[in-house]
């Protein structure tokens, strides 16, 4: 996607080649199609947890594939992964969740912390994370502090934070998630991991304004689907972060 197009895509203003305009209600309808996926990742999660079924589903996979480490966005559970982690593990690749994140609403140094117990607990070497949002924010502070991971893919992750998170309560997680917040002002200041993440950046986020490019990563993948939680079942993204694994393996 040329930057013409995202730019155009992002703004609502007219695409070059394209349709017309992004316009209103075409923003309103893709705003309720990402909120009807999300809803259906709250009932997976909640008939989950009703099921009793394990979080380990995955952790055994056929073939030769690189370890996947699951890290899911604010006020997620795995479940909402569920699709990408069907797709790796269908490739051959073992995918672990951990679990101590729960719907990983503490601070991102905090899961990064929970994340880190796990690898070490489960003697993971040479994992890639495969992080949606805000689990992209926390799989960087883990590869700044883990050399157990080799590299991350990350789905419409908000880098440089989301203008909306300014409207929450300062105590809200939300919160933290602001530009202007010190904790992801710090994260964004630290470099050193950045050639090892592939971002993969929605055409179009209603949740992130801003986009989810990452500046220095080694690759920005831009797809065409857009919203922020419904392309976690898209057939593109689904292929770029299986790509994505077996590249940083």
């Amino acid at each position: 996607m040329s930057d013409a197009v995202r730019d155009a895509a992002a703004s609502g203003g007219p695409v070059p080649g394209g349709a017309g305009p992004l316009t209103a209600w075409r923003q309103a309808a893709a705003w309720a199609a990402d909120y009807a996926f999300a809803a259906r990742g709250l009932a997976r999660a909640g008939a989950g947890w009703l099921r009793r079924s394990r979080p380990d589903a995955f952790r055994v996979a056929e073939g030769p594939g690189t370890p996947v480490l699951l890290l899911p966005g604010i006020y997620e559970s795995w479940r909402f992964l569920q699709p990408l982690a069907a797709h790796l593990h269908a490739a051959g690749h073992p995918v672990h969740v951990v679990t101590e994140l729960g719907l990983n609403s503490v601070a991102v140094l905090d899961g990064a912390e929970r994340a880190a117990r796990y690898l070490r607990a489960a003697d993971l070497g040479d994992a890639v994370v495969v992080a949606h949002s805000k689990g992209g924010l926390v799989g960087k502070a883990l590869m700044l502090r883990e050399e157990r991971v080799r590299g991350m893919v990350a789905v419409a992750t908000p880098w440089a934070g989301s203008s909306y998170a300014a409207f929450f309560p300062p105590w809200s997680p939300v919160h933290r998630l602001s530009p202007r917040h010190a904790g992801l002002l710090a994260l964004a200041r630290e470099r050193a991991v950045d050639d090892r993440i592939i971002a993969v950046v929605p055409a179009w986020d209603p949740h992130i304004p801003s986009g989810s490019r990452l500046p220095g990563a080694r690759r920005n993948v831009e797809v065409a689907a857009s919203g922020h939680f419904r392309v976690l079942a898209d057939a593109e993204v689904l292929a770029e972060v299986q790509r994505g694994v077996v590249e940083l393996a």
